[in-house]
């Protein structure tokens, strides 16, 4: 089975957990994406929502399939948020941040009452660190802070960390996140400490975030083949 229809089906098992009524944290990516197509339907069926965007592609995306939106100074609780993930470990510990909203997401997601988190099965690993790690930085001296990253991942266990500042597509210009800041991803092949890279980066000046996400997700949706597997903590 593709890993778009395996997406499509924890997407709509993420649907059970919406009630009418809720204020909805709406997370950044593909599998987003197709959530918020199936959101929309149950919106032009009564359903009665109002989402909050990680993201200005998520906004757009949002508005494109009607399902309503409040600005994120305007709330006052968001009963749950669903998003995706770029890896997840057995712990519910997760790499997030391929599509560059990870302080957005991390915001809106730390804000909530609970995480939900849709993947296909090729995201789940038993060691976090394959993809690689985005850390989000201040444009302001981003390459000190870069090799402060580095150095910081090297004391965190991370055997040979590779730091490379993300550009645009078309590989010339930095990317921009729509906080204004560059990422640097961090090709760590295996993190075997995440809670120590967490400690490890906060402490650096430059770093706006980083890519993992640490007891936030409850609820991890595994599109598999024919099914969604649903596992909770």
């Amino acid at each position: 089975m593709s890993a778009e229809r395996q997406k499509t089906l924890a997407a709509a098992a993420a649907l059970d957990y919406v009630e009418s009524g809720m204020t909805l944290g709406l997370g950044s990516g593909s599998t987003a994406e197709i959530f918020l197509r199936l959101l929309g339907e149950k919106v032009r069926d009564g359903l009665e929502v109002r989402g909050v965007p990680t993201s200005q592609r998520t906004a757009e995306v949002a508005a494109e399939h009607g399902v309503p939106l409040i600005d994120v100074d305007h709330v006052d609780h968001i009963a749950i948020t669903i998003d995706g993930a770029d890896e997840v470990d057995g712990r519910f510990q997760l790499i997030k941040g391929g599509g560059a909203c990870l302080l957005r997401e991390k915001i809106i997601a730390h804000a909530s009452d609970l995480m939900i988190v849709m993947v296909d099965e090729t995201k789940l690993v038993s060691t976090l660190g394959k993809f690689p790690l985005p850390v989000e930085v201040d444009r302001f001296g981003f390459s000190l802070t870069a090799s402060q990253v580095y150095e910081a991942l090297r004391k965190a266990g991370v055997a040979s960390p590779d730091v490379q500042l993300r550009r645009k597509g078309d590989g010339l210009e930095p990317l921009i996140t729509d906080g204004g800041h560059y990422i640097l991803d961090c090709a760590c092949q295996a993190i075997p400490d995440a809670r120590a890279v967490d400690q490890v980066l906060k402490a650096i000046p430059g770093v706006v975030e980083h890519g993992l996400f640490i007891n936030l997700a409850r609820v991890v949706i595994v599109g598999e083949d024919g099914e969604a597997r649903v596992m909770e903590l």
